[in-house]
Order: structure tokens, then C-alpha cells, then sequence
């Protein structure tokens, strides 16, 4: 249907022709020229009609060379002749006007020396687009038109060739033209219309056919009626036929389009198989300009998998999938925001689709969707709130969360002792800051079957959270930075827990956990302070090659953090794990407290699995240090455009190392000891690092008689020693360590794919896609050969990642991937490209996917191939490069989704 209605845009015909009568180019005109006019007689008694308004308009006009019949009253221009009237503007080789029978004519001239023709006619009117012709005739005074082998691009489209006449009654005929995608003066392909007629409201056309390389086709229509309304129009949506493996042949995406009006519209899509299978879906897409846009999708599919007769065929499977977006402008409503991105599916929708009829696969292996609805307000004063509604789905465990609402609400920092009108430095109170955040949650955790059962409301977790933070921030020494200050937290909670334990007389137990209702608030706190500096290093040299200086920029830094214990019984929110079976007294009114294995009372907190668990953690008097090191390098550089000769190259950039030491911790004061950096060598190579060391060693674990604790194997279990390894001469032991870089042979192949996708998602942005085109882009931004640039010769990239750990026990683990990806044009005109990466664990490639890409000019051909592995397939594209006819193409795939049941 698409390409039906593409080819039936006469009315770009209409806007080449009709829009000279529309502008009154040559209505009944006196020619005039700046020192010259046509003095020819004229009736004036004569009524103007809507033909005639243009009587006493001015003509400009220049040419090569100007001569006048005064006899014949005829005005003939030669050599780049040009005609300015109103907004009408023609360009030709030779025009000439009769000013007595009020027809004007323009043509080209042949080139006695190339024998081609030249000068043609070039004509347009107010803001629609210029048309080139092989010569013209226009009567001025009937309106009447005739233009002979016409050349104009509408709408991406283009019409050549043949004849069009416009009669008195704004009737257009037109006669053997030819519209194509391509842009040549002879395309390469094109739908030849025989004959048509096109009026204000309708389109009646003859015989059509296609035409490949001037050989014409059987293929075409004897006669089509088009309406032609200036609104969306509804109509029938033809379905695609089709087979598919596991449900037969099949009638898809059919429907019924509504146009309801400019700013909102309906799709109705339906699809059935021969096995008994359907799917039905509708799409709506609205739009206020300005203001906000977004589309809205319902789907929902009923499969039947195996053969008729069993259980699998009889009970299908039923699926259904929500989808919402909106954006808002941000110029609507300055100050405040609203969005939502709504993906509620069930569990098996992507893989019984699949993957909403895209085959994709990386959709059909999706295991988690997201939904959000945000709304935030911000005031003058900077303080701001947020209300948003999310859900989050695991397809695989069907588990679903829910916050249902999320809310936000914070003041920005601000000196309640400082004035607006101080005069002079701070004082040290008035450098003091305070600021407030809150938040808020209705939440709920479940599984989706369990979601809208009765007791379903039962699982909300409500709950606020208060944060106050203070600080004071001053410079000591000149260069000393100092920074102390606080954090107080409270959480309010709608619900808590009470656990109960029954002992044993092997000291074990278990415990039973209830949900009580009731309001329940509980605080902690914690005090900071910190100090950082910086440390310049600068070595020059003189007879280093082209290595002129160093510079070495160290970042030294260290805190002190407290805070009590949370975590024993009566403190905050936690209580004491009493025995529901044992007692102190005779009477059995006093429980026995629960005791672990070193003697020490076992506590639970109540706000456990709750909205706010809270930051309530054991005892903390903790040092905490680091440094950061940035280290640069400057070189000799005969291509530095400053004109100093000289270049930087930052060698390492921002190595870090950091720990803490707690002295109130019971057993390993001293943290891990953790680092990561960055280093670039060059503009296409670069290097990310990290690591961590453990200062302690490590020892067989025992229980509480001193028995080492072993695995079912018989091997001890290892754990993390309270010994420092000094006691065996050794500063740390490395428990993990990686790299990873990246190296490109031609970067700039890398930022144009880039700057394409980008423009692509600031597209999809602008014009709202629907949820379909929208996983399509999706499809597009993933897929690294489904970018084609011809401009690019070739390109090859590939990235390393390395990553080691040790555990407590000694067993290592080893991640070893490299990937590689890259593309060639054989030819200007055939572009290869390949992606695939080495398995270093089981020593082979990992999937390839090779591409092959044939520009045709107006066409291009595209060929997917992966040789090898679980998803061997292949597929052949041959298609209209024009968007406009995105539907003439010629598609031959066969792949592993076609039984991916």
C-alpha cells in the first residue's frame, strides 16, 4: 500500500504546474523592463477575475540579449533569460511572450559543439520547491499549462519525463511520467504512469508499471482511484503473509488505521496462524507541538506450540505486553518535568512474540523490563520534589518490584548563620552548612502471579527517610584543606518485623518471622572530618630525546569517621533473639536470650526487609587515607598547531589507593587496600587498571570446639585470618587484579558511527517513534556493522579485558576475552565488514558476523552472515535506499529464529 500511494504523489505534479497558476506568474501582465515597458492596449473596462489580478504587477527581467516585435506585440529573451514576478521566478535559455494571445514560452537551446541540450527551463513558485522541464507553454489568461518532460523532487520522490497539461478547470492530466527514488536524469528504476487525471480532492490514474533500467516490467496495476483529502485518512492495513516454522503460514500485521486528527492517531493490527495462534495489538501515537509527545502499546497473543493433541496445544500460552511514552518539551513548563517510560510485559511475552515480531535477538533474550512515571517541581529557591511511580520485572524468576509511590523532596545547603549582607571574609560559624532530604516509598516485592491476589496489598513496605547534613569547610596553612562535619538519620517505618526462635539442645535454632502493622521511627548519626592537599613535581630534562619535562601531581588525603553501635540489643531498631522454648526462671516467665558461638547475644533488627532498614550499622573509628597520582609527560610534537612545538601526554591519569583502619572493629582493623587508574599513551591506545591487595592472611576455620570446618569433599574450609602477613615478611596479598584497553587503527571511523547514532536518537527524539521503531533503533545502535560509510576505506578495532581474582581458599579465577571488529571497501562501491573475538577459556572464535555491502546508487544490497556456532544463518537484502519506498525491497533470510521454539 506504501508503495502504491508513493507512487501515485501527483500532486507534486500539480505544485510544478498549478503552483504557476496559483502565483499569477503571467496573468494578463504588461512586461515591463527597468527602462522599457510593453505599451500594448488593454481593456481596462474589463472585470478582473481571479485570473486577471495580477494586471498592474511589475515584471522584471534580463537577459543576454532583448529584442521586440512591436507588430506582433512578442517579447523574445536569449541567453540566460530570467523573469521575476511576484514570487514566481524563471530561469531559461530562451523565453518568449506573446502579449496578444497571452502565452508564454521557455525553453533550452542545443550546444552545437557538445550537441547537448542546455538552458532548460527552471521555474518556481513562493516557497515550494524548483522543477526543471524540457520547455513549457502557459496562457495567462486561461491559466492553461503545458510542460514537457518535466524533472522535479518532491518529498525524497522524483518525477521525469513525459507530458502535463493543467486544464481551465484546475484539472491536471498528465501522461507518461515517471516517478523514482533515483536522482538521475535517466533513473535506474522507476513506476511509469501512463495517464492519469488529478483534481483538488482525488487522483484517477491508468495504466502503471515498473521500469528497471528502461526495460519495462509486468509488473503494475491496469488503474487505481486515490482520494486526496488536506487530513489524516483512515484506512484498511493490507496484512504480510508469510510461514513460520512452529505455527504455519500466517496473515500479519493486518488492521485498520484511524486518523483521528493532526495530534492523534490509532493503529489496529491483528495476526493468525493456521495452528490456531493469534495476536492482536494497538498502537497510538499523540503529539502537541511544543508542549509534549508520546505513543501508547497494548499487545496481547495467544500461542499454541507442539502438535494438535496435547496438552501444549490445548492450553496456549497467553501473553500481553503495556508500553507507554511520553516527553515533555523542556521550554512547556519551565521548572518542572514529567516523563514516563512504561515496558510491563509477562514473563514468556519477548520469546512466544518473539520479540514483538523483530526476531531480535537480543530482545527475545531480554530478562528484565523497566517502567518509571516522574514528575519534579523546582522552585525559585532551588529547593525541589519529585514524585515517580517504577516497576522492575525478572522475566526468568518472575519476580517483580514495585514502588508505587517513589518521593523526593530536598533543600539545597545554605549558612543559617551567614548574612546576605555581610561585608568582608566569613567568620567561622557563618561557614557552617545545613541541608535536609527526604524520602518516600510504597513498595512491594513479589512474585507476579502472587501480585493481584487478595492478600497481594499485604506486601507494601511504607516508609520516609530524614537525612540532615552539616559541614564546615576552611583552608589552614595556606594549602591544607579542611572539612568537618555530621549526618543525621532518621527512618519511619509502617511496618516491622518480630521473630521468634525455638533452640535446640545442639545450640541451633531457627526462627519464624511476622509482619506487623504499626508506625515505628528510629535515628543514628555519624561525625566526620577530612584533610587533602596537593603536591606538585616537576623535572625537566635536557638531553632526554624528545622528552622535555615531567610533572607529577600528587593528591594526598585523609579522614576520621564515627559512629556508635547500632547494632546492639536496645540500640536503634535492633531487640534481643529470645527463646520461645527455654526460660531463666522456674515460672517460665523470663526467656532465655539466644547466644552464637562466641558467647555473644544474638540481636535482629525489627526494620529488617523493610521500606527503610536504615544506616544503623556496629561501632566505627575509622582513619580513612588515600592518594591520587596524575602523572604527565612533555614532549617534542612537530604537529602541535599552537606553534610552541610541544604536546602533553598524561601517562597516568588519576592512579588512586585507598584503605581505612577502624579501631573499634573486633578483628581485621585494617581494610582491603583497593586501586584503579587510567593510563593513555596515545590518541587510539589507552589502559584501565584496578586491584586490590589484602593486608591479612588467611586460616582453616573452626568451629566452636576448635574442630577445622570442612567441605563435602573433605578439603578445610579457608577463611580470613586475624594475622597481618608481616609475620611471614609479606606487605599484602593480591586477591584480584585487571585490565582492560581498547585500540582503534583509524579512529575517526569509530566518531562517525558515533555522530550517526547520535543523530539518529536525536531523530527518534524529535518525531516520537513508536515502541516498534523504537526497538528497531535499538536494534541499529547494538548491531557494530549496522552502520555503513562508504567514506571510511577501512577500519579495524579491538579490545582486551583481563581480570584475575584469588579467593580466601586459593582458588583463582581467570576472565580472558578479546573482541575485534573492523570493515574494508574492496571497492568504492562493495564495503565487508566482520565481528567476532577470541575465547581464550575453551581456545576458539567466538561467533562471526560477516557483512557485505553493494552500493547500486538508488538501491543498495546487504549480506548477513554468521559461518559458525549456535546461530548459523544468513540473509540477503535487496532494497530502495528512499525511506519513501522502504516497503519495495527483495528479502531472502534464513536463520536459527525460525524455530526458536
Amino acid at each position: 500500500m506504501k508503495l502504491l500511494t508513493s507512487s501515485i504523489l501527483l500532486i507534486s505534479v500539480i505544485l510544478l504546474t498549478h503552483g504557476v497558476g496559483k502565483a499569477n506568474a503571467f496573468s494578463s501582465f504588461s512586461l515591463q523592463q527597468i527602462i522599457q515597458q510593453d505599451t500594448s492596449k488593454r481593456d481596462t473596462s474589463k472585470k478582473e477575475g481571479k485570473n486577471n489580478s495580477g494586471l498592474d504587477q511589475k515584471v522584471e527581467y534580463r537577459a543576454d540579449s532583448v529584442k521586440f516585435n512591436k507588430t506582433k506585440s512578442v517579447i523574445f529573451m536569449y541567453g540566460n533569460a530570467r523573469v521575476n514576478y511576484g514570487d514566481f521566478e524563471l530561469d531559461a535559455d530562451y523565453i518568449r511572450y506573446d502579449s496578444q494571445t497571452k502565452v508564454i514560452f521557455a525553453s533550452g537551446r542545443t550546444d552545437p559543439k557538445t550537441n547537448r541540450y542546455v538552458g532548460k527551463p527552471i521555474f518556481k513558485s513562493g516557497a515550494e520547491g524548483s522543477a526543471i522541464a524540457d520547455s513549457l507553454y502557459y496562457n495567462s489568461e486561461t491559466t492553461r499549462a503545458k510542460v514537457f518532460g518535466v524533472f522535479s523532487e518532491q518529498e525524497g520522490g522524483y518525477f521525469s519525463g513525459g507530458q502535463s497539461k493543467k486544464q481551465i478547470d484546475d484539472e491536471l492530466h498528465i501522461k507518461n511520467v515517471m516517478y523514482s527514488t533515483c536522482n538521475l536524469p535517466h533513473p535506474h528504476f522507476g513506476i511509469l504512469i501512463t495517464k492519469g487525471i488529478a483534481t483538488e480532492k482525488q487522483i484517477i490514474s491508468g495504466p502503471m508499471y515498473m521500469v528497471f533500467e528502461g526495460v519495462p516490467t509486468p509488473i503494475g496495476l491496469p488503474f487505481a482511484f486515490f482520494p486526496k483529502p488536506n487530513k489524516r485518512t483512515s484506512g484498511i492495513i493490507l496484512p504480510t503473509p508469510g510461514e513460520d516454522a512452529t505455527r504455519g503460514f500466517f496473515l500479519q500485521n493486518g488492521g485498520y488505521y484511524l486518523g483521528l486528527n493532526d495530534y492523534w492517531d490509532a493503529k489496529f493490527l491483528g495476526s493468525i496462524y493456521t495452528n490456531g495462534s493469534y495476536e492482536t495489538s494497538m498502537l497510538t501515537n499523540y503529539i502537541k507541538r511544543y508542549k509534549y509527545s508520546g505513543n501508547i502499546g497494548l499487545s496481547y497473543n495467544s500461542v499454541k506450540n507442539g502438535l494438535e493433541g496435547t496438552e501444549a496445544f490445548r492450553n496456549p500460552n497467553k501473553d500481553f505486553s503495556i508500553r507507554w511514552s511520553h516527553s515533555q518539551n523542556a521550554n512547556a513548563n519551565p521548572g518542572s518535568t514529567f516523563s514516563a517510560s512504561v515496558n510491563i510485559t509477562s514473563s514468556s511475552y519477548y520469546t512466544n512474540s518473539p520479540a514483538n515480531l523483530n526476531y531480535d535477538l537480543n530482545a527475545i533474550a531480554n530478562n528484565t523490563t523497566n517502567s518509571s512515571i516522574s514528575y519534579s517541581k523546582t522552585f525559585s529557591n532551588n529547593m525541589n520534589y519529585s514524585l515517580s511511580m517504577t516497576s522492575n520485572q525478572t522475566l526468568r524468576t518472575r519476580d517483580v518490584s514495585i514502588r508505587l509511590p517513589d518521593a523526593t523532596f530536598n533543600v539545597p545547603t545554605f549558612s543559617p548563620f551567614d548574612s546576605k549582607t555581610r561585608v568582608g571574609e566569613q567568620k567561622w560559624y557563618q561557614k557552617i552548612t545545613v541541608g535536609y532530604a527526604l524520602q518516600g516509598t510504597n513498595a512491594i516485592d513479589t512474585k507476579d502471579s502472587l501480585l493481584f491476589q487478595n492478600d497481594g496489598l499485604k506486601r507494601l513496605r511504607s516508609g520516609f527517610s530524614h537525612s540532615i547534613p552539616v559541614n564546615m569547610s576552611f583552608t589552614a596553612l595556606k594549602y591544607l584543606n579542611f572539612s568537618m562535619g555530621g549526618m543525621y538519620n532518621e527512618v519511619w517505618n509502617f511496618q516491622h518485623i518480630n521473630k521468634k526462635f525455638t533452640t535446640f539442645e545442639d545450640g541451633t535454632y531457627t526462627e519464624r518471622v511476622d509482619t506487623l502493622s504499626g508506625f515505628e521511627r528510629k535515628g543514628s548519626y555519624n561525625l566526620s572530618t577530612s584533610m587533602s592537599t596537593k603536591i606538585y613535581g616537576l623535572k625537566q630534562f635536557k638531553n632526554l630525546g624528545n622528552i622535555i619535562a615531567m610533572r607529577h601531581v600528587i593528591t594526598p588525603n585523609i579522614n576520621f569517621n564515627y559512629s556508635p553501635d547500632f547494632t546492639k540489643a536496645g540500640s536503634g531498631p535492633f531487640v534481643a533473639a529470645l527463646s520461645e522454648n527455654e526460660f531463666l526462671d522456674a515460672a517460665r516467665t523470663i526467656k532465655k536470650p539466644i547466644v552464637d558461638a562466641n558467647n555473644r547475644q544474638v540481636a535482629y533488627s525489627i526494620f529488617e526487609g523493610m521500606a527503610y532498614p536504615g544506616s544503623f550499622g556496629g561501632p566505627q573509628a575509622a582513619i580513612g587515607f588515600g592518594v591520587d597520582n596524575t602523572v604527565e609527560l612533555k614532549v617534542k610534537s612537530s604537529k602541535d598547531t599552537t606553534g610552541t612545538g610541544e604536546r602533553k601526554i598524561p601517562i597516568i591519569q588519576g592512579l588512586s589507593i585507598s584503605g581505612a583502619y577502624n579501631f573499634l572493629a573486633e578483628r581485621n582493623k585494617l581494610s582491603t587496600l583497593s586501586f584503579n587508574g587510567r593510563s593513555q599513551f596515545t590518541d587510539k591506545l589507552g589502559i584501565n587498571y584496578n586491584g586490590t591487595f589484602d593486608p591479612y592472611d588467611v586460616e582453616e576455620s573452626r568451629d566452636a570446639n576448635g574442630e577445622i570446618i570442612r567441605n563435602t569433599d573433605g578439603s578445610p574450609v579457608f577463611e580470613r585470618s586475624n594475622n597481618y602477613l608481616l609475620r611471614k615478611g609479606r606487605l599484602a596479598r593480591l586477591t584480584n587484579i585487571g585490565f582492560s584497553f581498547d585500540y582503534s587503527l583509524n579512529p575517526d571511523a569509530l566518531k562517525r558511527k558515533n555522530d550517526a547514532n547520535d543523530k539518529l536518537s536525536e531523530t527518534a527524539k524529535q518525531k516520537g517513534l513508536s515502541p516498534i521503531q523504537s526497538e528497531q533503533l535499538a536494534a541499529i545502535s547494538r548491531d557494530p556493522n549496522a552502520f555503513v560509510d562508504f567514506n571510511i576505506p577501512w577500519n579495524f578495532s579491538f579490545s582486551y579485558s583481563f581480570q584475575y581474582s584469588r579467593s580466601d581458599a586459593g582458588v583463582s579465577n581467570v576472565s580472558n576475552t578479546l573482541n575485534f571488529n573492523g570493515d574494508f571497501n574492496l571497492t568504492p562501491k562493495w564495503k565487508f565488514t566482520f565481528n567476532s573475538g577470541y575465547d581464550f577459556q575453551n581456545n576458539g572464535l567466538t561467533p562471526m558476523n560477516i557483512g557485505i555491502y553493494r552500493d547500486l546508487h538508488c538501491w543498495d544490497m546487504s549480506i548477513n552472515w554468521v559461518p559458525y556456532g549456535a546461530y548459523k544463518s544468513y540473509s540477503l537484502t535487496l532494497k530502495v535506499k528512499a525511506s519513501i519506498l522502504q516497503d519495495l525491497k527483495l528479502s531472502k533470510r534464513q536463520g536459527f529464529y525460525n524455530t526458536y521454539q
